[in-house]
């Protein structure tokens, strides 16, 4: 067996990798959007926030037959490497999957790593072959989406007049694109309010959002050739920012859109911010973005707030997955 690292610059490596991938995607998740090469190159380039995981195609015998993913922040959690294993369907029970993890748990020991995880769908193969190696199950998270033309306008429409109401104290900002930098600390605080959010029995700190990361996270997802769009609200008062959500639309396939962030800042709760901006951004995707026919989202299990939004605004779960976890 060879396990090789694929760079974002090898497109032989790079469309091998996601021949891989996709393979597995098309047997374990039909409800998922396909897997592209071109894309790939751009998550392998940027990652999430400008700190790219590590990639890696596995071979036996001149053939690819999974591949590999090791992933860590420079930012926080030093103890923590979430790793992932997708083995290709023609290819699995051979000890493949085996050999993979062995690999990614030595150089999770070789750094120092006390904690590794992993996340996989809720299915019978995954449920027997982590506790083999000594996982647990530590959160449930599902997978949702929304289907544009599906959503009930007169709803939305209502559940927004019901919302402003409530958050008369607010006001709503759209922003397009890169944030300027002087707004950076403020945005940074804010998305620190993410922490709250559920994180279930994981072993896992904190998220540390300096001015420098939220940066890095708006040129990645523009350095992938994606749109992104920040909807915030603003205590007119104060001047504090007091809430947000984000949601990226695909710039190779622009009618497929991700919702990444929405959270709201503790002592800004009780106002129905949440449903204030997650209704004004879709009034303003029919509005700029009419092409977007779905947007994807994932929320822990146990985030029932959230999910409360969620369901009011006609998502559907698609897939249920499990965050795995083991110390080292």
């Amino acid at each position: 067996m060879e396990i090789s690292r694929v760079a974002w610059s090898d497109r032989d490596g790079v469309r091998r990798f996601a021949a891989v991938k996709e393979a597995v995607r098309a047997a374990d998740e039909p409800w998922s959007h396909p897997i592209i090469a071109s894309q790939t190159a751009g998550h392998l380039r940027h990652g999430w926030d400008g700190d790219p995981a590590a990639h890696y195609l596995v071979t036996a015998a001149g053939v690819d037959v999974a591949t590999a993913d090791y992933e860590t922040s420079s930012y926080d959690n030093q103890h923590l490497a979430w790793l992932g294993v997708d083995v290709h369907p023609d290819h699995r029970r051979r000890g493949h999957g085996d050999a993979v993890l062995a690999f990614l748990l030595d150089r999770a020991r070789d750094e120092g790593r006390t904690s590794v995880g992993g996340n996989s769908w809720d299915a019978a193969a995954p449920r027997a072959w982590a506790p083999r190696h000594g996982f647990e199950t530590k959160a449930v998270e599902v997978n949702r989406r929304q289907h544009l033309a599906r959503v009930d306008r007169d709803l939305l429409d209502r559940l927004h007049e019901d919302a402003l109401a409530h958050a008369a104290d607010y006001e709503v900002v759209r922003r397009s694109g890169a944030s300027p930098a002087e707004e950076l600390p403020a945005l940074a605080e804010m998305t620190a309010a993410i922490n709250d959010a559920p994180t279930d029995d994981l072993d896992i700190e904190d998220e540390v959002f300096p001015p420098e990361r939220v940066a890095a996270y708006e040129a990645a997802q523009l350095g992938k050739g994606d749109r992104l769009l920040r909807v915030y609200a603003r205590h007119r008062a104060t001047g504090e920012l007091a809430g947000q959500t984000v949601v990226v639309v695909e710039g190779l396939r622009p009618h497929l859109a991700h919702q990444h962030d929405t959270s709201v800042v503790r002592a800004h709760r009780g106002h129905r911010l949440g449903v204030l901006l997650k209704t004004e951004m879709l009034r303003w995707l029919a509005e700029e973005q009419p092409q977007v026919e779905s947007i994807d989202t994932w929320n822990a299990e146990s985030n029932d707030h959230m999910i409360g939004v969620n369901r009011a605004l006609g998502y559907e779960v698609i897939g249920r997955a499990l965050a795995w976890q083991r110390a080292l």
